[in-house]
């Protein structure tokens, strides 16, 4: 069984390492589709006199709107149309005032966002999320044994990554709630690393007759029912927010689906399968001492 166990750990690793090989490929090609907090441009909030929906709103407004626009439900029969900048539109807000009367249309705020304000977002942003993993790099070097602590600074890593990856590929928008999102998913990550690396460092500890791969198979069958519980739970609610949260917590929700799950996945394929690729033994935890120390300790 233990042999099966490991089989199916090292199967779950390499998938890991061909899946961010494929995510750095798909950001490369495809890109983020950057939100209006990131790029800019010319925001629009109203009201109209029905229910309708995108496709069908989209249709009666193009006809008006000059150049690209995106729609977004806010609330009951309230709308948000976003227009990024566009250099050949002379007049981007000309739009509103030749909406004829019969489409029920009533402008409530209209204002822009300036491309400066998306680029302190995006620095600050992403020094947010860098300065998160170097903490917690820290707080792992200091509370584990490096391999620990270096494979879970990696599943963090992969959670990221294949986060954003799953944003590049859909195309859906990447705006502050999804970084806020990916923050989140770094202290799930970090926190289920934690307890399955806890365990193996205290079985690695308790037996050092026995093998490494199948210590680390009983630390992940001590934690495993833990970890599915939790992640579900979890899962539950977010889908609950994803499915009736709107257009607005779409992002957020989204990203926290696909991040909780990878966390799962990397806290038992990743963070607790590493370790014993990069050697992880019970020598590990052996305190070397001098000769000079052990002549003291000898000493009666």
């Amino acid at each position: 069984m233990d042999n099966i166990w490991q089989k199916v750990r090292t199967f779950g690793l390499s998938l890991s390492i061909v899946a961010v090989l494929l995510s750095c490929l798909l950001i490369a090609q495809f890109g983020l589709q950057l939100g209006q907090d990131f790029t800019g441009g010319y925001v629009t909030e109203f009201q109209i006199a029905r229910d309708l929906t995108v496709n069908a709103f989209e249709q009666q407004l193009s006809p008006y709107v000059e150049g690209e626009f995106k729609l977004s439900n806010i609330g009951a029969l309230q709308w948000q149309l976003f227009q990024p900048p566009q250099e050949n539109l002379a007049q981007p807000l000309a739009w509103q005032s030749a909406l004829p009367a019969d489409l029920g249309l009533q402008i409530l705020d209209s204002r822009y966002v300036g491309a400066q304000i998306g680029a302190e977002l995006i620095e600050q942003g992403g020094l947010a999320l860098l300065m998160s993993l170097f903490a917690v790099a820290i707080y792992l070097i200091i509370r584990f044994e490096w391999r620990l602590a270096l494979s879970a600074c990696l599943a963090l890593l992969h959670d990221v990554l294949l986060t954003v990856a799953w944003f590049a590929y859909t195309g859906m928008e990447f705006n502050l709630t999804v970084l806020a999102a990916l923050l989140a998913i770094i202290g799930y990550s970090l926190n289920d690393s934690i307890i399955i690396g806890d365990k193996v460092r205290e079985l690695v500890r308790a037996y050092p007759d026995k093998p490494v791969a199948n210590t680390i198979n009983q630390a992940l069958a001590s934690t495993l029912g833990r970890t599915i519980i939790t992640s579900s739970t979890t899962l539950t609610t977010i889908a609950a927010i994803w499915w009736l949260g709107g257009a607005s917590l779409e992002g957020f929700a989204s990203a926290l689906f696909v991040g909780i799950v990878l966390g799962t996945w990397s806290s038992i394929f990743v963070s607790a399968t590493l370790p014993q690729w990069l050697g992880l033994s019970y020598n590990n935890y052996q305190q070397n001492l001098s000769e000079r120390e052990l002549q003291q300790l000898a000493e009666p």
